[in-house]
């Protein structure tokens, strides 16, 4: 098993059955439409930058790598945001990856 953030893995051990639903749930929303994978984790990421998860916010990030997402296509598809969300809150997400 990957090593995810110590609060998702709290709730990967507690609740396997919603953790297994909910990654059933983004495989199939991850499928259902025209959107390459890296296409749909980078918007992933930029909506988990927008809600501020947190402690969870670095797994949208990793799975955009994973997909083969270079840092900067990461820090830029997060930069985007400042006008939405603010540049505070982007400073923390977009300087990942190097």
């Amino acid at each position: 098993m990957a090593k995810y953030p110590a609060r998702y893995t709290m709730i990967m051990k507690r609740y396997k059955g919603v953790v297994k639903a909910v990654d059933g749930l983004g495989r199939a929303t991850k499928a259902a439409g025209p959107l390459n994978r890296k296409v749909a984790e980078l918007i992933q990421l930029a909506a988990a930058a927008a809600v501020r998860l947190g402690g969870i916010g670095p797994l949208p990030c990793r799975r955009a790598f994973e997909a083969g997402r270079k840092a900067g296509r990461v820090r830029h598809a997060v930069i985007l945001l400042a006008s939405t969300i603010g540049f505070p809150a982007c400073l923390g997400r977009a300087f990942v990856g190097g």
